[in-house]
């Protein structure tokens, strides 16, 4: 490469460059000012949708979105693309063709013990003090850590019987510079890696720092990364005790048939995809892009597959965008052609006993004490 000509060699970085982030979640332009402040729901978008014959889906003004800027709702897009190098470094998963994967599968029928996984953020809980406690992602670019900490309470339940919510705001807040930038976005595989070297609290020791949401004054423009304190809001609860293990971080295939795979052996995956304007309208039906500009990278939970009446094949996932978003919550798109990039980014990690014999040790001492 000595002899080459720089304008030459110039011409192969830039590839190189490309190509490094063609499986990634698109770079997003920036975004004029007076768009950023203009809303990012629109009649005309509705309009668009709902009249194209061949778009596969029902659009609305979710009352979710009702007063988002645009520049608002991109900050609660918080996937940042993973460089290729650190790619390279990361275990790819590739699961031959299942003879016996249905056509159809619902993570929530195939585990019904386990409440985790059709839970939207939106559902409330009460803690150990009885307590009420509203779950929103809020307005934070903290999906990345949602629905890595969704997927693996999901995991501990299928893998272990337990049935833990963990805690996202333990990943926000402490992961630092390892997963991102917290409420400014992070890389979704990092967040599993924290899980393999660092654990996650249960939510119930450290709860998500927004129980409000963005429905109140001091939200705007963004809030943000809230402070790691590690220690759990009950007293009586260690920090150190109340971490979750995993014990693997990898990527899946782009393969269809090697995420459902994964799915189907495992439990619901987190998965990080495109979006564009149109997407904040969804309502039902199969999702495919129609209309608007790119707005960032969002992560989520996939928990199933199936083909719509109209003949559709599609995936099932669950949004940290309330039941008021979409259909109660859920969204569905089409599988088996890379919309948006979606079966690009599929991460995911199994669960770890590490920590568990303490937790079932200090379980069985409290019941001897009360016996």
């Amino acid at each position: 490469m000595a002899n080459t000509p720089f304008y030459f060699v110039s011409l192969l970085l830039l590839l190189g460059a490309i190509s490094a982030f063609h499986q990634q979640v698109v770079a997003v332009k920036p975004v004029p000012s007076l768009k950023l402040n203009s809303h990012i729901l629109q009649e005309s978008i509705t309009k668009q949708v709902n009249d194209d014959p061949n778009a596969g889906w029902e659009a609305t003004m979710n009352p979710r979105f009702a007063n988002y800027t645009v520049g608002q709702f991109k900050h609660i897009l918080g996937v940042k693309p993973t460089p290729q190098k650190d790619l390279e470094s990361i275990p790819l998963i590739t699961h031959p063709k299942l003879s016996k994967l249905p056509t159809s599968f619902d993570a929530r029928t195939a585990w019904p013990q386990c409440s985790t996984i059709g839970r939207i953020l939106e559902k409330s809980y009460k803690n150990s003090q009885n307590f009420l406690v509203l779950m929103f992602q809020g307005h934070c670019g903290s999906c990345w850590a949602f629905g890595a900490v969704e997927a693996l309470s999901d995991r501990f339940c299928i893998h272990f019987g337990m049935n833990i919510s963990l805690s996202a705001n333990d990943l926000v807040a402490c992961c630092g510079f390892m997963c991102g930038s917290g409420c400014d976005g992070g890389y979704p595989i990092y967040a599993w890696r924290y899980f393999v070297h660092h654990g996650v609290v249960t939510e119930e020791c450290d709860p998500y720092f927004d129980d409000i949401g963005c429905s109140h004054p001091g939200c705007e423009p963004a809030y943000p990364t809230p402070k790691c304190v590690r220690k759990c809001v009950n007293k009586n609860q260690l920090w150190r005790n109340s971490k979750h293990y995993g014990v693997s971080a990898y990527r899946i295939s782009s393969d269809p048939d090697s995420i459902m795979a994964e799915i189907y052996k495992n439990g619901p995956v987190e998965v990080a995809f495109t979006v564009y304007e149109d997407f904040a309208h969804y309502k039902s039906g199969v999702y495919k892009h129609v209309t608007g500009d790119v707005m960032g990278g969002h992560a989520v939970k996939l928990i199933g597959w199936g083909t719509s009446d109209s003949g559709e094949d599609y995936w099932l996932l669950a949004n940290q965008w309330n039941r008021g978003w979409g259909d109660d919550g859920y969204f569905m798109i089409r599988r088996g052609t890379n919309e948006c990039g979606i079966e690009d980014d599929v991460v995911a990690g199994l669960p770890s006993t590490k920590n568990l014999v303490r937790e079932v040790a200090i379980a069985d001492t409290a019941a001897d004490a009360s016996v």
